[in-house]
Parts: C-alpha cells; structure tokens; sequence
C-alpha cells in the first residue's frame, strides 16, 4: 500500500544550517541535479582578478562547452546579476577556445529579474535556475526549474552576417600570418581528395566553397597563436579513439555536431595521415 509523505518547502536563507556553502556542495558533487546535462566540476571558488570568487567551474565533456555557477539563496538582486555577467565575462577572455554560458542559481527569480534577465539573452549566452529546496520526511530533495535558457543560436550556413564576405588580409590582421599558414595547409590536404575546394573568407569565421557555393564540412577560426578548426563528423568512439591514437587533442561540440580541434605551427604536416582520414570522413557524410 503506497503511503502519502507530505512534502514542505524550506527557504534555504532562512535556515541556520543548510546555507549557501551546503547549497555549493550538493551542486559540486552531483552537478547533473542543475539540468545541463552530463557536466563535471572543475572548480570552485575559481579566484577572480576582481578579488571576487566564481562559484562554480561546470564543463561538459562531450562539447567545447563550460558553464559559470553563481549561486544565490532567497532572491535574485542586481549585484548577483552584474557579478555573474562580470565572472562569465572573465573566463571567456581567459580561455577563448572554449564556449562559455553564464549561469544564475537562485532560490527567487522575480518577475523584475527575469524581464531584466531575458534582456541580456541573445547577446550574453545566460541560463537562469530557480531552485526549490524540500522538505520530504527526514530528507532535503533539491529541485531545479530552468526559467531562463540559453538562446539556441542558428546553424553558421544561415548566418547572414557571419557570412560577409571579407578578405585574407581581414583575418591576417585579425589573426595571424603564420595561422593562416595552418588553413592553407589544411586546405592542401582537403584538395588531394576533392581538389575544387578554395577558402571563403568571411566575417567571424574560414569556410570552404565549391564553384563559389558555401560547403562548409570545415570552418576555422584562425587565433594569435593556433588555429581552431571544427569537423563535421558524428560523434563515435572509433573516431575519437583515433584521434586520441594519433596525438590530436580533440572535444566534440554536440550543439554544431563537430569534432574540434586546435591546431599549432607544423601540427597539420606532424599529423597529415589522422587528418586526411578525418576530413574525407567529413566530406563524406557531408554529402
């Protein structure tokens, strides 16, 4: 005979001992209870260069992305806002060649705060959880109610503006010569197998073209010192088993469907064979 366990919500600011630090914990130990998916933890407490402390560090393995935690109890208010844009903002500078989402944990989100909140979507990536202590028997269940979510942004072929045209020179200013030295001799190894493939150069990103179409099984986005490249292949462990035989350090990006890869100096010629197998992998499922 099933028996009812009447269920009480507890304000976790308001209690002596289940406070914010207790709150951290539970996240720390178990970070899937936020919603985002399969993340681990690496860190907390990531010091800032503002004297502040991130709370939490989150990552997803299976992607190039990383989510920065502040955690708030009772009500969201506008320092809270302000710090996690601030941390978010921080990170994302700190370590470029990763995605990065803001993330606000809060016990209130107020109808105020998540009008102001919404603003900031689209233009800063922000996710906001309400979360709901309960009070079952004996035991504290915690529950996670996502109110705000991240903006799903659109596929980079039907990005209008990231596909203005530009020229070399653009991304030669904007990275380097010798970076672009790298897409040319990705580019190299792409033409021993389909040698009508060139380079469009466009606004945020290095595509390929094809009698002057877009046929972007590969995008680059040249930096200072390496080159990030993201290719289209599906996910699998023979792959990344591959990869990780041949040397190259590779995360896989579940929101565009990319292996991605950064690339240095004299690494495209180090590794020519794994990346040949890659790209007409690529170009195979891409067609």
């Amino acid at each position: 005979m099933l028996k009812y366990i009447r269920s009480e919500r507890v304000w976790l600011r308001e209690h002596p001992e289940y406070d914010e630090r207790w709150l951290q914990q539970q996240i720390a130990e178990e970070p899937s209870i936020l919603g985002l998916g399969d993340v681990v933890l690496l860190s907390r407490e990531v010091v800032q260069p503002t004297r502040g402390r991130l709370d939490l560090l989150l990552r997803d393995p299976s992607s190039n992305q990383r989510y920065e935690v502040e955690v708030q109890l009772g009500k969201t208010d506008e320092a809270h806002i302000i710090r996690t844009i601030e941390y978010w903002d921080i990170e994302r500078r700190r370590y470029p060649q990763y995605d990065h989402a803001a993330v606000i944990v809060a016990e209130d989100i107020t109808s105020r705060f998540l009008n102001v909140i919404a603003l900031f979507n689209g233009v800063i990536p922000l996710i906001a959880l309400q979360v709901a202590a309960m009070r079952i028997g004996d035991h504290i269940s915690l529950v996670f109610t996502k109110v705000v979510d991240q903006l799903p942004l659109g596929p980079v072929d039907e990005d209008i503006e990231a596909q203005a045209p530009v020229t070399r020179g653009y991304w030669e200013e904007r990275s380097t010569k010798d970076t672009l030295a790298i897409v040319d001799e990705v580019l190299g190894i792409i033409r021993e197998f389909e040698p009508s493939f060139e380079l469009k150069y466009n606004r945020h990103f290095i595509g390929l073209a094809r009698g002057g179409k877009p046929d972007n099984f590969v995008v680059f986005h040249p930096r200072k010192q390496w080159l990030r490249m993201g290719v289209a292949v599906p996910q699998s462990e023979e792959t990344t088993g591959a990869l990780e035989q041949a040397g190259l350090k590779a995360d896989y990006d579940t929101r565009w469907r990319r292996y991605v890869l950064n690339l240095e100096a004299g690494e495209a010629r180090k590794h020519h064979p794994a990346l040949k197998l890659l790209l007409q992998k690529a170009y195979a499922e891409w067609k």
